[in-house]
């Protein structure tokens, strides 16, 4: 199954290419959201679209500061989501993912491409935590 690769900071994640729409380059700025978890951005404008961004280092509370140049864009049971990332570094085929050492609901597995290690990302888990980022305020 192939896979869009992309950094948050140095570490590499991976999320399933059919569950991306598109990667655009984020905004300068984001809309603010009332009453939002801290993870999310806030939301942004696309083709007359408005699409929630969220934060995906915050929510995935990986250390660092935020660094956010691209938007990947997914399309989760006909709503938009944007994940704020450092970058996107292409597509590639990923056959097996291996367990995940500390169980996530928001991560699948951890795999190779290369010498690099990937962190693969559960899209229904992501969601899950998104909603919940929107509703704990």
């Amino acid at each position: 199954m192939r896979h869009v690769l992309f950094r948050l900071e140095k570490d590499r994640y991976a999320l399933p290419l059919d569950a991306v729409r598109e990667v655009v380059v984020a905004p300068g700025r984001f809309t603010r959201v009332p009453h939002a978890g801290a993870a999310v951005k806030g939301v942004m404008t696309l083709r007359g679209r408005v699409v929630p961004v969220v934060d995906l280092a915050k929510l995935l509370t990986v250390p660092g500061e935020e660094a956010g140049a691209k938007v990947v864009l997914l399309e989760l049971n006909r709503r938009d989501l944007g994940l704020l990332v450092t970058d996107v570094e292409g597509i590639e085929p990923i056959e097996k993912v291996g367990p995940q050492p500390r169980p996530s609901r928001m991560v699948r597995g951890v795999t190779r491409v290369g010498a690099l290690s990937v962190t693969v990302l559960d899209v229904e888990g992501l969601d899950s935590a998104v909603a919940a980022s929107f509703g704990n305020r």
